[in-house]
């Protein structure tokens, strides 16, 4: 039963409606009418064949129009047990699909809300009383496609009505053996799996007052995905710790374990941390694939000055060189590919991480145990009676570990590390804060380098459109005498010039983006940076001399990213915004 949006009972219709929130102006209202009574046709198929209004606000409008309140499904992720009170095919031939629950209420959002016919077969299906809401067509085909292709809902059915007789923390022999077999190992597999499929670095299972709520972090975005029963949580919760080798009866403190997963030809390494919140345990699984090479360091987006500038360093027999950047930002990542890049048979490499996260060949790789002693600075002190050409520290976090770094790259070593600061200007700062001599620092550091990871444009849904005038000086005024040149002409001389952003589609999960790329700048210790270490000068004064000579920053990396198409300037402020 098609929606029949002419007018309400107020004599208020569509396109009045458009126009009293300023999405059309009083020309076009007339043009539409006109059309209409000519034509036949509904003022929605006019308004979509002029693209004059977007969909969702001709969709928002049609739901105030109709006093039905309007949904958008988008990220928005819908519990296992709500999906399977309508099947998916039915869902997709009526264009409908439920998304939440109150008392004897089912919320489910449709294209034709007034359809009473279809209203009936749902209430007599799920038993309850439906309370519909608007949406728009794409955003519910999109919401079925990605909600019912993880395949939990009947797991999750199955698992409810057996959770209550599997007892995790009963002290049988056979209590692992029943967990294994229950329908809770069933739902921890396809996690895993939706994870691999969905690029996934990390699961976040989260238990609420209510709800389970499982959230993938892809492209370094957390994104809510699945909803839970609470009933689930603590099975699937002793599941992941029997395969984590973990204490499943102790709740009341953290832990960390780790376990591998096959699926298809990818093997994972899975780190598992656990900590005790008020409505349960949190799991944080962190995925490692196995098979994964280290990128090379053009992969990685390093190009340019700064590119040769790390090159250069690399070739130092000795010294030190730093990784900056918040948690997150790839340092370790980098370091991976610094060393498959350097390590050969006519090197000793040795490394100490916490933990090791990929196995390089040829590499000697210890990670830390603080429980038996071995930390950072005890495995530092052990490398130098190895006889290493190349070190690489995980982290710098405390003095000791800094000065045995320090005393390590000055005796004819290669170190290299990492730090937790914003910018390569701000190591030297840091180095001196943790009591390293300004002398020593200033001999032994050779380069420090620092990092963000920004998410690509997705390459399937491209398009191109005109940056408006503020953003265009914006980037004219960060790049300056960086700003490309094309014909001999600046890309700005045509009045403007052309930016990218993805669309949407089923390859990038409607998000826009795939993949993920880094953007760089790379601190080289001049004379004129040496003599501001001596001084105890400020980052700020550092960074400055540095862009004098010729350093390109984080954020021109970015912009210059931005104008080649690889990313988006939403992705550039999000993380290199001073």
């Amino acid at each position: 039963m098609p929606i029949n949006l002419s007018q309400n009972s107020q004599n208020t219709s569509l396109e009045d409606i458009l126009f009293k929130q300023g999405l059309i102006n009083s020309d076009q209202l007339s043009a539409i009418k006109l059309e209409s009574i000519n034509s036949g046709q509904t003022v929605e198929k006019i308004l979509t064949a002029h693209n004059l209004v977007p969909l969702d606000k001709i969709t928002q409008s049609k739901a105030q129009l109709l006093n039905i309140p309007y949904i958008k499904l988008t990220d928005r992720a819908i519990a296992g047990d709500i999906l399977n009170l309508i099947p998916e095919p039915a869902a997709k031939r009526y264009m409908i699909i439920p998304f939440d629950k109150k008392g004897e209420e089912l919320w489910v959002a449709m294209v034709d809300p007034l359809d009473i016919q279809i209203i009936q077969f749902i209430e007599k299906r799920a038993g309850l009383r439906v309370k519909p809401y608007l949406a728009q067509e794409e955003d519910i085909l999109k919401a079925i496609a990605d909600q019912y292709s993880q395949n939990l809902t009947s797991e999750v059915t199955s698992a409810l009505k057996e959770v209550e007789a599997i007892k995790p923390l009963e002290k049988t022999q056979a209590g692992p053996e029943i967990l294994r077999e229950a329908p809770v190992s069933n739902i921890v597999d396809q996690l895993l799996e939706y994870a691999i499929k969905s690029r996934a670095s990390d699961i976040h299972i989260e238990p609420q007052e209510d709800r389970t709520r499982v959230r993938y972090r892809i492209d370094g975005v957390l994104q809510e995905k699945i909803l839970l029963p609470k009933g689930v949580h603590d099975a699937l919760i002793s599941r992941i710790k029997i395969l984590s080798v973990l204490k499943i009866d102790e709740k009341r403190l953290p832990q960390d374990g780790r376990f591998t997963f096959a699926y298809g030809q990818n093997v994972i390494d899975l780190r598992i941390s656990t900590v005790p919140t008020v409505f349960g345990e949190k799991v944080v699984m962190r995925l490692l694939p196995k098979s994964t090479a280290a990128p090379s360091l053009l992969e990685l987006g390093l190009r340019g000055s700064a590119l040769k500038a790390l090159e250069v360093q690399l070739l130092r027999p000795h010294g030190i060189i730093l990784i900056c950047g918040p948690t997150g930002s790839g340092k370790t990542t980098t370091l991976y590919s610094v060393l498959s890049k350097i390590s050969s048979t006519r090197v000793n490499v040795v490394t100490i991480e916490d933990p090791v996260e990929y196995q390089i060949p040829g590499v000697n790789q210890v990670q830390v145990n603080p429980q038996v002693g071995l930390t950072f600075a005890s495995a530092l002190r052990s490398f130098l009676r190895q006889d290493p050409n190349i070190i690489m520290v995980g982290e710098i976090r405390d003095t000791e570990t800094a000065d045995l770094a320090i005393q390590a790259s000055l005796t004819g070593h290669q170190v290299f590390s990492t730090l937790h600061t914003n910018s390569s200007a701000g190591a030297p700062p840091r180095l001196l804060d943790m009591g390293v001599e300004p002398f020593l620092l200033a001999s032994a550091l050779n380069a420090a380098m620092a990092q963000r990871v920004v998410r690509k444009i997705c390459p399937h849904c491209r398009v191109e459109f005109s940056a408006p005038p503020e953003v265009i000086e914006n980037i004219k005024s960060v790049l300056g005498k960086l700003l490309p040149v094309s014909r001999g002409e600046p890309v700005s001389a045509s009045g403007g010039f052309k930016l990218f952003k993805g669309k949407g589609c089923s390859f990038c999960a409607n998000t826009g983006y795939l993949g993920r790329i880094g953007i760089f700048e790379v601190l080289t210790i001049s004379e004129q940076v040496t003599k501001l270490i001596l001084e105890h000068a400020s980052s700020g004064s550092i960074e400055e001399t540095a862009i004098a000579q010729g350093m390109v920053t984080m954020k021109q990396d970015g912009y210059l990213k931005v104008l080649e198409g690889v990313t988006t300037m939403e992705e550039i402020l999000r993380v290199a915004q001073d």
